[in-house]
């Protein structure tokens, strides 16, 4: 019998479905992860606080500081992620069951996400809970569709095929926001108290990660057909083995792996900024923050997603002319000035309007640092060990940062003030800057051609 040909690449049909994944999952990066979530278990946190004897909120008898609740959370989401993305990764490589991993975990993540429609002040660590589970199949979820990329898309077309997915994330998420605002700003005239306003938002999101993910699942192919199992042997025995087995093969690679410390490093202060800029714009001047309301915070972020979609274009574009390791190099200068003047910065009568320039700044460099990221480290990798590989690389991919939340809630708590933990967030884009120039990019893509000759 003649054997079926491979799906081609380039195929504008599959990349659109693969690229509204990204459209999909947005929603729980920005509804919930950037706008809604924070300050809503904040102000639970806090209110469980006031009520408390000792006016502390505690979570399994740790006192918690209600700005901290959420990088905490955040943390600990991606430590467990450290623990299960590679061996889950060596899964779906050695089964060759990438979609329906895919598939699985992301329904859990998008059922977790509607669930946060139940979260109130007596059950406030429910929030908490919720979100660790979902933001967990959220990253399980995205490293199998990160490792797609080099299936789908031709070695000169990843740039811009990566910058793609994440400029229709952007407005995939900001149009769901357009809804979301509409809705809060006009709850009170609907007869809908603020709080449910914001839970129905949370669970929307939620919504809208499950139901268009139903386009990626009806056009994204498999590529090879499941492997069955040896005798006596179980998928999570296999997937460790070949883990094992890619530990040791990883030293061959030394240029991949001086990458992947750099983008740990640098994303998770993008990821942090993200994940607390919400926190820290909402919080009151008394803590460090800027005091904004929520309506005007979440039409921030609706610019910033907005500008981001033509800004993630635009780093396609300028990958293209200037290289994608300089492209990425100019957005952590930026970057860094981000965080410098959020520091400095932001005081005063004018410090909304510093914070919606600020965040124009950030929409620019924001997905396209990120898309040229990802499609550099593309080139890095073997074939046939995509998922396994993009599994370190999600350790501290979007909303999986978890170095930077911790010193952030910590600094916060140490300090009684947003704005030191801000300002500690600017070693992660140094460090960043320092070791990324030292790449030789040249170089680790012959190392992976070398090792499959």
């Amino acid at each position: 019998m003649k054997a079926s040909a491979p799906p081609p690449v380039n195929d504008k049909r599959e990349i659109f479905g693969w690229a509204m994944y990204d459209w999909a999952n947005s929603a729980f990066s920005t509804t919930i992860g950037t706008v809604f979530l924070g300050p809503y278990l904040a102000s639970l946190v806090a209110a469980a606080a006031a009520a408390a004897p000792d006016g502390t909120a505690r979570f399994l008898g740790i006192p918690i500081a209600a700005d901290s609740f959420l990088p905490y959370a955040v943390s600990l989401s991606v430590g467990l992620q450290v623990l299960f993305l590679p061996i889950l990764g060596a899964i779906a490589d050695y089964s060759h069951l990438r979609k329906k991993m895919m598939q699985i975990f992301a329904t859990i993540g998008a059922l977790c996400t509607i669930a946060l429609f139940f979260v109130t002040e007596p059950i406030w660590w429910l929030g908490g809970v919720l979100f660790i589970i979902a933001n967990l199949t959220f990253g399980a979820a995205m490293v199998f569709y990160n490792s797609y990329l080099p299936d789908i898309a031709s070695e000169d077309q990843r740039d811009r095929v990566s910058s793609y997915g994440w400029a229709m994330g952007y407005l995939g998420g900001g149009l769901l926001l357009v809804f979301n605002l509409a809705f809060y700003l006009f709850s009170d005239k609907l007869g809908v108290p603020t709080g449910l306003a914001v839970r129905i938002n949370m669970a929307s999101a939620g919504v809208w990660w499950l139901g268009f993910s139903f386009f990626t699942w009806a056009r994204l192919r498999s590529r090879k057909a499941a492997r069955q199992l040896p005798k006596n042997e179980t998928y999570i025995s296999a997937g460790v083995k070949q883990l094992w087995s890619t530990l040791r093969d990883i030293k061959n690679f030394p240029e991949t792996l001086k990458y992947l410390l750099a983008y740990f490093l640098y994303n998770d202060g993008i990821q942090t900024v993200i994940a607390v800029s919400a926190t820290f714009a909402a919080a009151p001047v008394i803590r460090g923050g800027l005091g904004v309301e929520t309506s005007t915070l979440t039409m921030v972020i609706l610019m910033i997603q907005f500008v981001a979609f033509g800004g993630a274009l635009f780093w396609g574009k300028l990958a293209s002319w200037v290289g994608a390791k300089r492209a990425i190099i100019i957005s952590l200068v930026i970057w860094s000035g981000v965080v410098t003047y959020a520091y400095f910065g932001l005081y005063g009568d004018s410090r909304v309007l510093q914070f919606w320039v600020l965040g124009f700044f950030i929409a620019l460099v924001m997905g396209g640092s990120q898309a040229i990221s990802r499609s550099l480290f593309a080139q890095m990798i073997p074939n046939g060990k995509e998922a396994e590989y993009y599994s370190f690389y999600e350790i501290s991919e979007r909303g999986t940062s978890w170095i930077g939340p911790l010193l952030f809630g910590i600094m916060n708590q140490a300090f009684g003030s947003l704005r030191p933990a801000i300002l500690s967030l600017i070693f992660f884009f140094v460090m960043g800057l320092i070791i990324l120039p030292f790449v030789n990019v040249d170089k680790a893509i012959a190392d992976v051609k070398a090792s499959q000759e």
